[in-house]
């Protein structure tokens, strides 16, 4: 064998290993890029459902706040009619006279001096527009007495010294238990729903 021959053996066998090497190598950088493309997607799949939670999360999040900004706004408009239905029958209530209003004052007089022993002396306040009805309906009662005016829609406050009762009877306080003890269907009936 000559030298040649054995420089060509070499030769052949070490570009034969280092074909190996070669083709190891990429084959094994065909599975580190595979491996690599498989994790970028599940890494990729992972913050897209990431992002789609966020966005339903945020979603939510603002239909959440819209639907409650307008059911605050709905309140609001209703408690506003409210409002305005409660002033219109303060008006009513205040325009009202004649016969209507004398019947009115009388019952809520004679509903207050339930309260009061038949010799005490009374005090009468009512509306200052009222003066005249409640001197005439006042001198009715022994040991009664209209004693001045005091701010309200109408009807009577009546209070006595000797059994330091006070009854409020005027038609702000009828109105306003009327109206806290039908609110509900007040609403109920504007707002049906």
């Amino acid at each position: 064998m000559s030298l040649d021959t054995v420089v060509k053996d070499i030769r052949e066998e070490a570009n034969a290993r280092a074909e190996d090497i070669r083709a190891e190598g990429e084959t094994r950088a065909e599975e580190i890029e595979s491996a690599a493309e498989t994790d970028a997607e599940e890494i990729l799949a992972d913050a897209e459902a990431e992002v789609e939670r966020e966005i339903d999360q945020l979603r939510e999040q603002r239909l959440s706040s819209a639907k409650l900004e307008a059911k605050q706004k709905r309140l609001e408009a209703r408690r506003d009619v409210l409002g305005e239905v409660n002033e219109a029958v303060e008006d009513e209530l205040a325009a009202l006279e004649g016969d209507t209003r004398e019947e009115l004052t009388r019952e809520l007089l004679e509903a207050a001096s339930d309260e009061f022993d038949a010799d005490d002396d009374v005090s009468v306040y009512g509306r200052s527009d009222d003066q005249a009805l409640l001197e005439s309906i006042v001198d009715e009662y022994d040991g009664y007495e209209y004693a001045g005016d005091v701010d309200c829609l109408g009807g009577v406050v009546v209070e006595s010294e000797q059994s330091r009762v006070r009854v409020n009877n005027t038609f702000d306080s009828v109105l306003e238990d009327v109206w806290e003890d039908n609110l509900q269907e007040i609403s109920n009936r504007l707002f049906e729903q």
